[in-house]
């Protein structure tokens, strides 16, 4: 179990210093970034219903799902993404690659523990103007991850309770270029924003047979509002620019301030009925609480943050989960959908998401070790009042190694 342990400490130090966050869309350059789905790719190929807890899986969004567990489980997800962004006038593709979260759920009787990292928002965007007398461009990277340790505790048949803790990093950089026609130098300005601070989650989850084959699920969980200290750093230039290649002539850095940023509350509730092991149909609604929102660099007249809603619809079909003879009646199909409200309003127009998705949960080995494909079809925001419209397909594939920690060993 000690090499087991180490093998862990080793993968998440190297996926903390080196699995960055990439996003690419424009709306990412408000607040700290486009918030990036915190499940699993099971939860993610269900609309994002993360309601249902099992004893192979690790539920992400809700710490009283550890209490579920039979069996140690590592998960890890990744996922690619293909996006094409639109204009009124203009329209450009782009894609990008991610490590969406590694954890672990270890099981210890009635207890369930937990420790994962995973991405909480993501700053990726390139903006440019050019017109006959002046060429501007705004580029921005980066984002915050969460770094979590969750407990769960089932309280008995029904009811689980757990709490989640976790620390939240990460920096964001936005740069603007201006060039003037005629004049030799242009300036560059670069501000950073290092982040970093703690936040809590609390979970609950309740099960019941309302019947000989009917089972009735419920969830909830909450994060109140929490502070990220904000270490803040500007940079202003002149410079000159040989094909795309930035000369610095001269450049000054100034002091900023250090400050907090609001991280805002979080509410998520949800429920629904199905056969265990057979089938499951579920409803969930999650609000943030993203009016507390500042923007941290630039003071811009024509965006209002409000209070971001999603509603999620979803489920899973179970062909026969104990039919040892076909592999395919043992395969869990999934599919739901997903709409929601960002909170951001941008020249008058709300920035909202629709998406629809559905995947596989594939057989993989002994101990319930399972793979899991997904597919997601959506887009967000609108090509009105000088926007633009994402389309996007995504593909997200998990896999979930369960193993026996704790196991007595017998001897003859």
């Amino acid at each position: 179990m000690i090499k087991q342990l180490v093998t862990v400490a080793i993968l998440f130090f190297t996926v903390t210093l080196s699995a960055q966050e990439i996003t690419s869309s424009p709306y990412s350059f408000f607040g700290i970034g486009v918030q990036k789905f915190k499940g699993t790719a099971e939860n993610r190929s269900m609309g994002g219903l993360s309601i249902a807890s099992d004893s192979i899986h690790v539920n992400l969004q809700n710490p009283a799902g550890f209490g579920a567990l039979a069996l140690t489980t590592y998960t890890i997800g990744v996922s690619h993404s293909e996006t094409k962004i639109s204009s009124s006038s203009a329209e450009d593709k782009l894609s990008n690659t991610n490590i969406d979260y590694l954890a672990i759920g270890i099981p210890a009787g009635k207890l369930g523990f937990g420790l994962g990292i995973v991405p909480f928002t993501s700053v990726g965007y390139e903006l440019r103007n050019e017109t006959d007398t002046e060429f501007s461009e705004f580029t921005g990277r980066g984002g915050l991850n969460k770094l979590f340790l969750a407990v769960g505790y089932k309280l008995n048949d029904n009811f689980r309770l757990g709490v989640e803790g976790s620390y939240n990093f990460g920096n964001i950089q936005n740069k603007n270029l201006n060039f003037q026609t005629g004049i030799q130098f242009g300036t560059r300005e670069i501000n950073r924003s290092d982040l970093s601070g703690f936040k809590v989650k609390f979970g609950l989850q309740y099960e019941k047979m309302i019947s000989e084959d009917l089972q009735l699920t419920g969830s909830a969980s909450y994060m109140p509002t929490t502070n990220l200290r904000s270490e803040n750093f500007r940079e202003l230039a002149t410079l000159v620019r040989y094909n795309d290649t930035e000369v610095v002539s001269d450049a000054q850095e100034i002091e900023l301030g250090d400050d907090e940023l609001d991280l805002p509350s979080e509410v998520r509730f949800g429920a629904g009925i199905g056969k265990p092991r057979k089938w499951f149909a579920g409803v969930e609604y999650q609000r943030l609480s993203s009016s507390e929102y500042t923007n941290r660099s630039f003071d811009l007249n024509n965006v209002e943050y409000t209070d971001a809603t999603t509603y999620r619809l979803g489920g899973y079909f179970i062909p026969d989960y104990n039919d040892i003879t076909s592999y395919f009646k043992r395969i869990v199909y999934r599919a739901g959908a997903k709409f929601g409200e960002s909170g951001l309003n941008i020249n008058g127009e709300d920035i909202n998401e629709f998406g629809i998705s559905f995947g596989v949960g594939l057989p993989a080995g002994r101990l319930l070790t399972n793979a899991n494909l997904g597919f997601e079809l959506g887009k967000r925001g609108t090509t009105s009042a000088g926007l633009v419209e994402e389309n996007f397909f995504n593909v997200f594939v998990s896999l979930s190694l369960n193993d026996r920690w704790f196991q007595k060993r017998k001897f003859n």
